[in-house]
Formats: structure tokens, sequence, C-alpha cells
């Protein structure tokens, strides 16, 4: 069986925040955010959530593949900001748009999370467990931003992306190759804390309660990702007998503009060949990748037979990659 995507979709909050209006809450400019980022404006939640957001995006999805959610076996939502711990965001999301036939479970694996889930979709298509899966991106990472922080709450927008997984016995369209990883040993110069230990047996100290919020060692993010990504990518197109020269666009994680030259330039690649919407959009996390993938598809620059390779890279620190004929 081969594992090919009939259908996309994308939600995104109904608030833009510009650069201009970041500053009227941080000690910032637009000027110094787009030096550094290449960010101009992002969405955020007034209200959306990761199941609202997740829902709409899988809605659009269906509709486009013309499938029913009834026909639909397994549900992989990839999000870091979930909004229960449980029930899990994909049950909800079941729940929501009458998934009733599909398992449903949530992958955490940050901003490489759609890779890691679009992966998994593969597995488990290849092995005949499933013929129709949902896999999702879907952040509110605007919940975990600390908003006193000027070197991390500019970069974050919220949002979700959703494409449908369908088993084909023929066809040219299919996954060529993937690959994931993870450096955990790096974990924690991009991390964010869940609820403290408050038993009666032992608490924590609860002066830190008001500090779990996202904490980002820039720098040390930066190396990982510039260095790891080209790595991976090149890696994944070894596995699928392919050159650089072969792929038509390269869909990254949109984390920083600055990464994506970087990487661009250690393949030899030209930066023409990585679409970007960060500017409009920011770092999404693990709904960045399929919310441009979405945009590109709806907008007709993917065509069949094309090959594109996806990657992302982040928090865990993980990172993954899969080559794609679309």
């Amino acid at each position: 069986m081969r594992m090919k995507i009939i259908g996309t979709g994308s939600a995104l909050p109904r608030t833009r925040v510009d650069n201009g209006q970041m500053a009227e809450w941080v000690d910032t400019t637009d000027a110094w955010i787009r030096e550094r980022t290449g960010i101009g404006e992002r969405r955020l939640s007034t209200g959306e959530t990761v199941v609202s957001l997740g829902t709409e995006a899988c809605l659009k999805a269906l509709e486009q593949a013309g499938i029913g959610a009834e026909e639909v076996d397994l549900i992989l939502l990839a999000t870091c900001t979930p909004e229960y711990l449980f029930p899990c965001g994909a049950c909800q999301i079941q729940a929501a748009i009458g998934a009733v036939h599909a398992a449903a479970y949530d992958i955490n694996a940050a901003c490489s999370g759609f890779v890691f889930g679009l992966n998994a979709a593969q597995a488990y298509i290849r092995a005949g467990v499933y013929r129709r899966i949902l896999v999702v991106g879907s952040e509110v990472l605007s919940k975990v931003a600390d908003w006193s922080d000027r070197s991390t709450c500019v970069l974050f927008g919220d949002g979700a992306g959703a494409v449908l997984a369908q088993a084909r016995e023929d066809g040219e369209s299919r996954m060529l190759s993937s690959i994931q990883g993870a450096d955990g040993t790096k974990g924690m110069v991009l991390n964010c804390r869940s609820r403290m230990m408050m038993n009666p047996l032992f608490q924590e100290n609860p002066e830190e309660a008001d500090t779990m919020y996202l904490t980002m060692d820039g720098r040390e993010v930066y190396c990982f990702a510039v260095r790891q990504v080209a790595v991976c990518i090149a890696q994944v197109l070894e596995k699928a007998g392919l050159t650089p020269e072969e792929v038509g666009l390269f869909i990254l994680h949109q984390a920083n503009v600055r990464i994506i030259e970087a990487v661009a330039r250690n393949l030899g690649v030209d930066i023409g060949r990585f679409p970007m919407n960060l500017e409009r959009v920011g770092n999404m996390s693990s709904a960045s990748i399929p919310v441009l993938l979405d945009e590109l598809n709806r907008e007709g620059r993917l065509h069949r037979g094309d090959r594109i390779v996806l990657s992302g890279f982040g928090g865990g620190l993980t990172y993954g990659a899969c080559v794609l004929v679309w």
C-alpha cells in the first residue's frame, strides 16, 4: 500500500497582530523583529482553541477530498499546547467532526510533530492497519508564551493545518522515504513546564508556578536547526535516491527566516525553492508545515508528480523529514 495525500485544510484565528501592536506590549520594534526573524505579523487566539482550529482544518481537508468523516479510520493530532491532558485533543476532534469509526490520539514532538504524525500514518497504511488517516497539527502557543519576554513572545502564532492521507495500491503519488530523530540531551534549551507536583507527600517550590511559560535559548536552537536540518534532509534524500536538484519544493517548519536561508545555503539550493509564510503567521510549531502545505496546494503550486521535502525541527530536541511525490 502507498500513502497519498488527497485533501488539505487549514485554519487561523481571526485576529491579526502586527509588529507595531507587539511594540505596544513589549520593548521591541518592527525593524528588530523583522531583522532577526522575518516575521511581520501573526494570528493570535481570541477564544479559538487547539480543538476548534484543528476541527476546522480537518473539515476543510475532508471537503477537498470528498470523503465523509465517518470514513476516517484514525486521527493523529500533533500538538504541544492541548487544552486538556485528557481527553486528548484528537478524541475531541473526532467527536466534533463525527468520525465515529476512527481511533484517535495525540503526538507531542513539538515543532516536528506533524512530520512525525505523517511518518506514523505512512507506517499504518503500509502495514495495512488503516486506510484513511487525518494528520493534524494544531497549536495555540499564545497561551504558553511569556508576554514579558520580547525574545520569545514575538515569534509565535496560533493556527492549525491538516491532511487526509489515503491508502492507494497504485499510482505515482507516495512517500519515498522518511527519517526522524531526537537529541534529548539538549531538550531543555526549549522547554515549557507542565503542572507542578503538589501532592500531600511532596510539593515543589510554589514560587515557580508563575514561571511555567515557554523558555528558549535562541542561540542553541538556531545552531541545532541550521546544523541538523541540512543533515536530516541530505539523509532522507539519499534514502530516496534523489539529489537536491530533483526536488521541487522544500517545505520547512517556519521558525525563522535566517534558519531557512542557512539550510538552503548548506544544501546548495536556491532559496526560491523554500516557500515561506512566516512573515504573515509567525512560528506555529506543529501547525506550520501543514498550514503552508495547504496554502501551496490551494494556490495551485503543487502538481501531480512533484517531489517535495517536508522537514520539521524543534523542541525535544526533535527533527524529522520525508520525501513525497505529490
